[in-house]
């Protein structure tokens, strides 16, 4: 199951309360050219390599999908998604929306499942009110999540995400 949508609609949040209500789910782990950030586990928030690193795995095929973004390219790899497919665990890909069409031309069983804000108007509040970025860098979310919400058709499912437990007893009925 892919889980995409617009930045601020809450899509980490979501899945998160979805691995706490289905542990046995498996959330793939992306790789990066960014370097770690303070905190960060390389193979357990990101796998980290190099833009060498990278050019490899894009050449043998080895990413399910992936896209550049902020000066830093992120992919899903592809072995770890089918090795958990394979033992038949549930597995979640949380990604951008350029992502997830990959994956449906890649994955033509995958679920592709939008998360949409209850409106524009919480969503804007919503990434105004992170106060981490500069008001350049939200009016740029802004106009990329604009461009995301007029792709919704493009995904099997919609889930407005009004409240977070609401939203992950939809995607549990997804998976289940």
């Amino acid at each position: 199951m892919v889980v995409s949508g617009p930045s601020g609609v809450g899509k980490s949040t979501v899945v998160r309360a979805l691995l706490e209500r289905m542990p046995y789910a498996w959330l793939s782990v992306s790789a990066t050219t960014r370097p770690a950030r303070p905190g960060e586990v390389d193979g357990v928030d990101y796998f980290f390599i190099d833009s060498r690193g990278f050019d490899a795995m894009i050449a043998a095929g080895d990413l399910l999908e992936w896209a550049e973004f902020a000066g830093n390219r992120y992919g899903t790899p592809r072995g770890p998604v089918g090795e958990h497919r394979a033992a038949g665990r549930p597995v979640i890909l949380e990604i951008e929306v350029a992502g997830a069409r990959q994956v449906r031309q890649a994955a033509d069983d995958a679920l592709l499942v939008f998360l949409a804000p209850p409106s524009w108007e919480i969503l804007r509040a919503r990434l105004l009110g992170r106060g981490t970025e500069s008001q350049e860098a939200v009016a740029h979310r802004l106009a990329v999540a604009e461009q995301e919400l007029a792709a919704r058709e493009e995904f099997d499912e919609v889930v407005v995400n009004t409240e977070v437990p609401d939203t992950v007893e939809t995607l549990v009925g997804f998976l289940t």
